[in-house]
């Protein structure tokens, strides 16, 4: 008996491990700079993740400066966040609070681009669903 349990354990092991690397990943980038170097670099990372990994679903969560980077006239990513939420696995969303503080509407920002009552909540409330998370800020 005990050695069909020590058979049986690791076999155990490696199939809930097998399971586990079956199921998509889903990824928040957290945005708030609003430096156009940063934009892009999320851009970057957004655009060849999304397309080597589409079963997989990634959001970007901007507030703070980071909302700018889905106005039209202040962005340098227009084209391409316009592009990328056509992508079923791939959604922008902007802080509510972050509009008001800089007093936008959702009529300023590209089309396609979502809203969130609270960047930084909706940030705590995908981790605890098993999001990861990428902190965008660096080149």
């Amino acid at each position: 008996m005990m050695k069909k349990l020590l058979f049986l354990i690791p076999l155990l092991a490696a199939t809930l491990t097998a399971m586990g690397q079956n199921e998509p990943v889903k990824i928040l980038f957290d945005l708030t700079s609003k430096d156009p170097e940063v934009h892009q670099a999320t851009i970057r990372h957004v655009t060849a993740m999304s397309a080597s990994y589409p079963e997989a679903e990634f959001q970007v969560v901007m507030y703070g400066g980071g909302v700018f980077m889905v106005v039209p006239e202040q962005s340098s990513v227009t084209k391409e966040v316009q592009e990328l939420v056509t992508r079923d696995n791939v959604r922008f969303v902007v802080c509510e609070m972050g509009l008001k503080r800089h007093q936008l509407q959702m009529s300023n920002l590209i089309p396609g681009v979502g809203s969130v009552p609270d960047g930084i909540l909706e940030l705590v409330q995908k981790q605890r669903q098993g999001w990861g998370y990428i902190k965008e800020g660096g080149l």
